[in-house]
């Protein structure tokens, strides 16, 4: 990448401040990018980073503060506005339409006409070339359904250069991305950096930052907390600035105190996924067993088999040495086996539930007077202590479940099988799109479930996370184990090894 200190400054944002009924946002913020510069806007969950960025997208208007778009002064009402200064946002979300091609998300609502009709020839040529900058391996005619998510992200990317972006706001880009479309999503931005494209890359994933960041801004509480220059981007660093205060890493201790063994047996499970493959593996009460493995191996399918939530084809589970009846989410319920979902918020919450509703839902039962009346004060009382014991930011247990950020939520998630007595946890994904300080709490959780004799099932695609918190990894590649690795064992490139498909003779 070029030396950004020699290009122009393509935005400017001083003292940005935005109110919301009840609650200051942004506070005073300022913000500035030079062309062809990478910087990295990071800050726990409720920072003020997406409201910051919503400012300069139109989404919001400040109440206070100047916008200069390349030295001069700025408003921006509306996305239009935002689109006209070269303002482009590649959303966590995609905004593309999968019944259409890549060439028409490309030029959607800007489509070249001839004669009254859409001129698709015209669209295909001057699609062409930006999927070549982009290296995307795919031709306009071609439905954005048969593209991955990188692919439909780059579709994204080369929407906002048909529009000459000046600046490519990036949310969370990788948070679905396999391991190659992340650093191929990283060697882009390197291009576009050199072709004077302004980026700001949003992400909780702060190795991705130390690798593509020219600069790190990070906001706290919606107000600036400090920069970090290129020389001074590190791990430590950023999360200091993020939280306030120095945050321990996850020790990489093991726990040392397997109080049952053989807690959980999975024998010989198959998966409607891979229906040919079969899954064998057990964990110790006390211990937090890593499931490694790229996108597509199988782990989640064979978690919520495990569950019981999706049907097994074959094989046993076993809790305690009593088996559960496969298929059935209720059973295993009540044997003490409890999944924390990949997607929280479509298959862990009921988003328009509050709190109390969440927390107590798998338990009503227990809630319930002998003529089936649900007890409000004993429903309530057991949230508020989940509440207390896990630290959720809420003003009540009254508040709804939709409006908490993503550690909040998956808090309550936890909740509600904290209040009913864990045997062994499933959690799928359980950091995912939650900031640094809200997972130091989920590991120290953890290790606290762990300490008391919980089973943890740990999957994880963050290869940090799952090094440094499991006492054992097994990999999964394509529906079968590969391997499993002990503490002293344990390296990416073991660990990669097996997840590509390689035995641990071969990885050896």
């Amino acid at each position: 990448m070029q030396d950004p200190a020699k290009r122009v400054k393509v935005l400017q944002m001083e003292n940005i401040t935005k109110r919301f009924p009840g609650v200051t946002a942004l506070d005073q913020v300022n913000f500035d990018i030079m062309e062809g510069e990478v910087v990295a806007l990071i800050g726990e969950n409720g920072a003020g980073k997406s409201t910051l960025m919503k400012v300069l997208g139109g989404v919001h208007q400040p109440d206070e503060g100047t916008i200069m778009a390349s030295g001069s002064p700025a408003v921006i009402r509306s996305v239009a506005d935002a689109d006209s200064l070269g303002v482009g946002f590649v959303h966590q979300e995609l905004n593309v339409l999968d019944n259409l091609d890549v060439g028409a998300n490309v030029f959607l609502g800007r489509e070249p006409h001839r004669l009254g009709l859409i001129n698709r020839r015209k669209i295909k040529a001057d699609t062409q070339p930006y999927l070549d900058t982009l290296g995307l391996d795919a031709s306009p005619d071609t439905p954005l359904s048969k593209l991955s998510i990188g692919q439909q992200q780059m579709v994204e990317i080369a929407k906002a250069l048909s529009k000459e972006a000046k600046i490519i706001i990036m949310d969370e880009p990788t948070s679905s991305l396999t391991l190659s479309e992340t650093e191929r999503l990283l060697k882009v931005i390197g291009d576009l950096s050199e072709q004077g494209i302004a980026v700001i890359y949003i992400s909780h994933r702060l190795g991705e930052v130390t690798q593509c960041a020219h600069r790190v801004v990070a906001l706290r509480d919606g107000k600036n907390a400090g920069e970090l220059q290129r020389g001074e981007i590190n791990h430590d660093a950023m999360v200091s600035l993020m939280v306030g205060r120095d945050l321990k890493r996850t020790p990489l201790t093991t726990s040392d105190h397997k109080t049952v063994p053989r807690r959980l047996v999975v024998s010989n499970l198959r998966t409607a996924l891979y229906p040919e493959c079969s899954s064998s593996f057990e964990i110790s009460g006390g211990e937090i067993l890593g499931m490694a493995g790229l996108v597509g191996a199988g782990r989640s399918e064979l978690a919520q088999a495990t569950f019981g939530v999706d049907p097994a084809l074959g094989g046993s589970v076993s809790v305690d040495g009593i088996t559960i009846k496969r298929g059935a989410a209720r059973q295993s319920i009540k044997a003490g086996i409890y999944l924390a979902p990949e997607d929280r918020k479509l298959t862990g919450l009921v988003l328009e539930f509050d709190i109390t509703q969440n927390i107590s839902l798998a338990d009503l039962w227990n809630h319930s007077s002998g003529i089936g009346l649900i007890d409000r004060n004993a429903e309530r009382a057991v949230a508020e202590r989940q509440i207390e014991r896990l630290k959720i930011k809420t003003p009540s247990a009254s508040t709804a479940a939709i409006t908490l950020s993503g550690g909040n939520q998956q808090k309550v998630v936890l909740g509600k099988w904290l209040s009913m007595k864990p045997k062994v946890i499933i959690f799928d994904e359980p950091t995912r799109g939650i900031d640094v300080g809200a997972k130091a709490e989920i590991y120290k959780l953890m290790r606290e479930l762990a300490r008391n004799g919980v089973a943890i099932w740990m999957i994880s695609s963050d290869m940090e996370e799952v090094l440094g918190i499991s006492d054992r990894i097994v990999v999964m590649h394509e529906g079968r184990i590969t391997g499993e690795l002990q503490r002293d064992e344990f390296g990416e490139e073991a660990i990669m090894h097996l997840a590509v498909g390689h035995s641990k003779t071969e990885a050896n």
